[in-house]
């Protein structure tokens, strides 16, 4: 049922518009340069990540070949969101089709859904490395990691799809202005002037389904490694251990933090500054991989 308030309704709408940063338009040309400087370094970093693991067999190892998987969802998701960031900073191509809008969105959440996956998968690869270490290559065999990597994608297509095609079933929008440099699902459904239950139910559902049962898992996972690390009676090996894990942690708190920052930013707006939220999340892609030191101590060994 439409708000009987409204002025203004939409039907169906062809395009929509992106503002970027809320209240700081007129100097987004000028954002757009860190921005663009942090793209660049975010392809050319996690591309030369990928070509070492790819060349070097000695990091053909369960925890080098998630590192790449985490790697390329890295560059899948700058490569989803910049372009069209950097468009609406330098050149104002606010504008993007409805169905660009939803294409982007999907890959966003998809993108954002595989890389949480692969944080689980890194998780129980420490697990079984302290826990079962003897057991490490028979349980994350090339076949296993090939399995994983293929649920990693097929749990958030399944998932995320329908968040599409129930936007597209609503007709009217009461604006078609969007507060944020790139489409993401709460944003596009807020614009929508009919009933939202459904859309919002679903969302919250996915978002507990992926983003809440890999936290779980992730927490308990850890909470079983740091106790086997504590009862090593070496303290070269508990310390060995613990700085095996540590970049591990960064990265899961950097990515949960700002998720669930999004998640509550879109329900609890009024509270949060629109140039705040937005620009805390547009800048979130292109943070750099803790867990790439992982790879650099390798390398010094």
């Amino acid at each position: 049922m439409l708000d009987p308030n409204l002025t203004t309704v939409y039907f169906s709408p062809t395009f929509l518009t992106l503002l970027g940063i809320p209240g700081l338009e007129a100097v987004q040309h000028w954002i757009g340069i860190p921005f663009s400087l942090m793209f660049a370094a975010a392809l050319l970093g996690n591309s030369i990540l990928l070509a070492t693991i790819w060349t070097e067999r000695s990091l053909h190892e369960p925890m080098y070949i998630l590192l790449a998987m985490l790697v390329a969802t890295d560059l899948g998701l700058c490569t989803t969101i910049m372009p069209k960031m950097l468009g609406i900073f330098w050149f104002a191509l606010r504008d993007i089709h409805f169905n660009a809008c939803l294409t982007q969105m999907f890959f966003v959440h998809t993108f954002q859904a595989i890389e949480s996956g692969v944080l689980l998968a890194m998780a129980f690869d420490r697990f079984v490395a302290i826990c079962k270490p003897l057991r490490h290559s028979a349980i994350l065999s090339n076949q296993v990691l090939s399995t994983i990597g293929i649920l990693l994608i097929l749990r958030p297509t399944v998932l995320i799809a329908p968040t599409a095609f129930l936007i597209k079933r609503l007709r009217t929008y009461k604006s078609t202005v969007i507060s944020h440099s790139y489409c993401e699902h709460m944003a596009v459904v807020k614009l929508a002037a009919g009933d939202i239950r459904v859309n919002k139910a679903y969302g919250l559902f996915v978002a507990f389904t992926i983003l809440g049962f890999d936290l779980v898992l992730i927490i308990v996972s850890y909470f079983l490694i740091l106790r086997a690390v504590f009862r090593l009676p070496k303290r070269a090996a508990r310390l060995k251990a613990v700085q095996t894990c540590a970049a591990h942690l960064c990265v899961f708190l950097e990515f949960y933090v700002l998720g669930f920052f999004s998640f509550l930013a879109h329900r609890l707006w009024a509270l949060v500054p629109p140039h705040l939220c937005s620009a805390s999340l547009s800048v979130a892609p292109l943070l750099p991989d803790p867990s790439t030191a992982e790879l650099s101590g390798h390398k010094a060994r």
